[in-house]
């Protein structure tokens, strides 16, 4: 099935043409990027035509089967991809408050998609469907009920699509059925974060009501004491709530700590002598260490300790400062191998580590084209 994959930002659009028919190492046609959006080009619907031009030519002739979107919030309501349709996307769009910046952007592309190709089937994958099978002991918060109740203030966890692909690879790789395999996942990139995975499916998660809990990341703070909020509110007017919410989402973790974003900058930057950059990375390990360790008696005592995303799979300098602190978990990993940079999923720990290590590549784009085919086909 020839499946377009949507990603649809604020102000950008990513996009990637899938043929699911075609061997694993051909399906990909073309994957483009349309940025401005809002400035140079006037709305989404006009971005999708610009797209639309491009597939065309790369297409030659071959139609669109169907459309997969990337959406980031299904709230309560959204634990499985959907098949879209007007009151599904209603539903998405009365979602914004648990995600404003990220659900208004993604149901504008499901609508300029939709006056696009009216007649395609199309789906949308949501970034907190896999962690919607974690117990209510952690999902809940300790608050007043009435606030969960009128506001939905819990832990929902987000790179669901993520977490649960690397998932079923790591299980595949080590010949374990899924719904036998118990694993830490850390996805490490510029957003980051950690999953306990229990047979397979998501039993707690590092990122809570929002992505900004848990690890330190490239801009956000992760775990924060809360009082630290209201005394600031309290004591510095010059900084309201939505200053704040700026700070903590966009000027903090590894920027914060070590003047960049960029984790290549910042290993670099340490290795040459830099502080302030070691004390970035220790602080980041850490936290990613303490998570792992965590989750580790959190599943019953995890089969693999799973790296994904940009760092997690590129990063073999901060691997090792994260796995050097897992000695107490049995953690053994070949030092030569961790540093080897692959496209392929592959174990990077010794015959006698008591978990295996898996470095595995997450291809979230596949992941949603698989979902969009297994519903555009009923």
């Amino acid at each position: 099935m020839l499946i377009l994959v949507v990603n649809a930002g604020s102000s950008s659009l990513k996009y990637q043409v899938r043929d699911t028919a075609a061997p694993e190492a051909e399906q990909v046609l073309t994957v483009g990027l349309i940025e401005n959006i809002g400035t140079d080009i006037p709305d989404h619907d006009a971005a999708l035509e610009i797209m639309a031009a491009k597939l065309e030519e790369v297409l030659d002739g071959r139609e669109l089967e169907a459309v997969g979107h990337r959406v980031v919030h299904g709230g309560e309501e959204f634990t499985q991809p959907v098949l879209l349709n007007d009151a599904v996307t209603a539903h998405i769009e009365e979602l914004s408050s648990l995600a404003p910046l990220h659900n208004p952007a993604n149901v504008k592309g499901i609508r300029a998609a939709f006056h696009k190709w009216p007649h395609l089937p199309q789906v949308a994958v949501f970034d907190t469907a896999f962690h919607a099978t974690m117990p209510e002991h952690a999902w809940r918060y300790a608050i007043p009920e009435e606030l969960y109740k009128q506001y939905g203030i819990r832990r929902y966890g987000f790179h669901g699509t993520s977490h649960e692909y690397v998932t079923h690879v790591g299980a595949e790789l080590l010949g374990i059925p899924v719904d036998e395999f118990n694993a830490v996942v850390a996805h490490l990139g510029n957003g980051a974060s950690a999953t306990a995975v229990k047979g397979g499916k998501s039993i707690d998660t590092s990122m809570g009501y929002t992505p900004l809990a848990g690890l330190i990341m490239g801009t956000r703070s992760g775990d924060i004491d809360p009082s630290v909020l209201t005394t600031i509110l309290q004591r510095d007017e010059s900084i309201d709530a939505a200053r704040l919410d700026t700070i903590l989402n966009k000027e903090s973790g590894l920027l914060a700590l070590a003047g960049s974003n960029d984790m290549r900058k910042v290993v670099e930057a340490a290795q040459a002598g830099d502080e302030r950059a070691q004390l970035a990375l220790d602080m980041t390990a850490y936290r990613v260490a303490s998570y792992i360790g965590a989750y580790n008696v959190a599943v019953g005592g995890a089969q693999a300790i799973i790296f994904t995303a940009g760092i997690g799979e590129n990063s073999g300098d901060f691997r090792k400062l994260v796995l050097d602190r897992l000695g107490a978990l049995g953690v053994k990993y070949n030092a030569e191998e961790n540093m080897v940079r692959s496209p392929e999923p592959r174990v990077i720990s010794t015959e006698d580590s008591a978990v295996k290590v898996l470095v595995i590549p997450t291809n979230e784009e596949k992941a949603i084209a698989e979902a969009t085919e297994a519903l555009a086909t009923k």
